[in-house]
């Protein structure tokens, strides 16, 4: 898709919603960054491009929810582009968690993470 990424992508099959003003949809994350998400285009929604929503899904097995608001920085027919905006502590430590059990280099993690910190505005 894209080689100027900055940060790794891991396969993550979960159920989750996406969240705008009133409304709610289900959708499925496909895979997941430390900044940001690819979903699955739920049925009926009409967001566009830069629109902020929020994301929500819990951790297969457990009882632990992630949120994070992100904008949607690319759109097609059958998935949506997402990029973290705002995540809290909570939620980071355990995506955090996620990538370094399914990456295997803690290392790059790292780097990942500080590269994060520093960009953020």
């Amino acid at each position: 898709m894209d080689d100027r990424r900055k940060f790794s992508r891991i396969f993550f099959a979960a159920s989750a919603h996406l969240a705008q003003t009133e409304q709610t949809w289900r959708t499925k994350i496909l895979d997941l960054s430390l900044n940001g998400a690819l979903v699955e285009l739920p049925s009926g929604y009409t967001g566009q491009l830069n629109s902020i929503l929020t994301l929500e899904f819990v951790l297969p097995d457990s009882d632990i929810e992630l949120k994070m608001e992100a904008a949607i920085i690319h759109k097609t027919p059958e998935h949506l582009g997402l990029k973290c905006t705002h995540i809290d502590v909570d939620s980071i430590t355990h995506l955090r968690r996620i990538i370094e059990l399914n990456m295997g280099d803690p290392e790059l993690l790292n780097r990942e993470l500080t590269s994060l910190i520093t960009s953020a505005p």
